[in-house]
């Protein structure tokens, strides 16, 4: 990975094990403009995450975080997100990125549409755009468990598994019910830290 990809790691890692730490209201990350009750609805939909201890709740929980997300505020845009989501399943990667990249110039306040980017950027073998565009996500959404997820997978693809398991744990705090997740944290504590004697 190039150099100024390095430096965005260690800055995401770092910024990410900062945000597992209790913050004052004044100390929280800038979030970007929501359509008018989304903060509040996703808000609400994080505090239940936290505490709940049903999986299948918690699966439900998540879609509707999921949809919320999906959600620009504007119905041109998220036409063009369902357009993009659908040439995504037909992994035509080249177009889906020139769409979500014009998606992107309408809607650059829309976590949503830059975590689509990371995805497509990644399955196109392009680890560096993806944790750009990562970084995009959680700078406008700090909570976005599928993109600290989507950190985790390519710090640990890099073989940074140190700084992978401490963005997956941080996942497993927001989101409990990650069982994937919590199979590779499990893993990779054994490799980083060691088993206990």
């Amino acid at each position: 990975m190039r150099t100024r990809s390095l430096l965005l790691i260690a800055t995401l890692v770092s910024g990410i094990s900062g945000m597992a730490q209790a913050q004052s209201p004044s100390s929280a990350p800038v979030q970007a403009p929501q359509p008018a009750g989304r903060q509040d609805i996703l808000d609400e939909l994080f505090q239940r995450l936290e505490k709940t201890r049903d999986a299948d709740e918690a699966k439900g929980i998540s879609g509707a975080i999921e949809r919320v997300w999906m959600r620009s505020g504007s119905d041109t845009a998220d036409l063009l997100m369902e357009r993009a989501s659908t040439i995504i399943r037909q992994k035509d990667w080249k177009l889906a990125e020139d769409l979500l990249d014009r998606l992107i110039e309408i809607e650059p306040q829309w976590a949503e549409v830059w975590n689509k980017r990371a995805t497509v950027r990644f399955f196109a073998d392009d680890s560096s755009g993806a944790m750009e565009d990562l970084a995009h996500v959680l700078q406008l959404e700090p909570r976005h468990f599928t993109a600290l997820v989507g950190v985790g997978v390519i710090l640990e693809k890099t073989e940074r598994n140190a700084e992978a398991l401490r963005v997956f744990r941080r996942a497993l705090e927001i989101n409990p019910q990650l069982d994937e997740v919590r199979a590779k944290v499990e893993k990779l504590t054994i490799t980083v830290e060691g088993r206990d004697i």
